[in-house]
């Protein structure tokens, strides 16, 4: 099942403001959001997790180093 969370949620998972999640954005450097309805926006979970975890492994791959 796939789940939509909105931005607080984000924000506290990546603890990064929302103007920095919207810049990564549009760098290409973070999941884009869903549009879920005319003034909602979300991100899928899943990707937000995978986004989390090779940023743990960019950290964990530089310490073996």
């Amino acid at each position: 099942m796939t789940t939509i969370i909105r931005m607080p949620e984000v924000e506290r998972r990546t603890a990064m403001s929302g103007s920095r999640i919207y810049r990564l954005m549009n760098e290409g450097k973070f999941p884009r959001s869903v549009r879920i309805s005319d003034r909602a926006v979300g991100w899928i979970e899943q990707e937000i997790d995978e986004y989390i975890a090779a940023k743990i492994a960019v950290r964990d791959k530089q310490a073996a180093q």
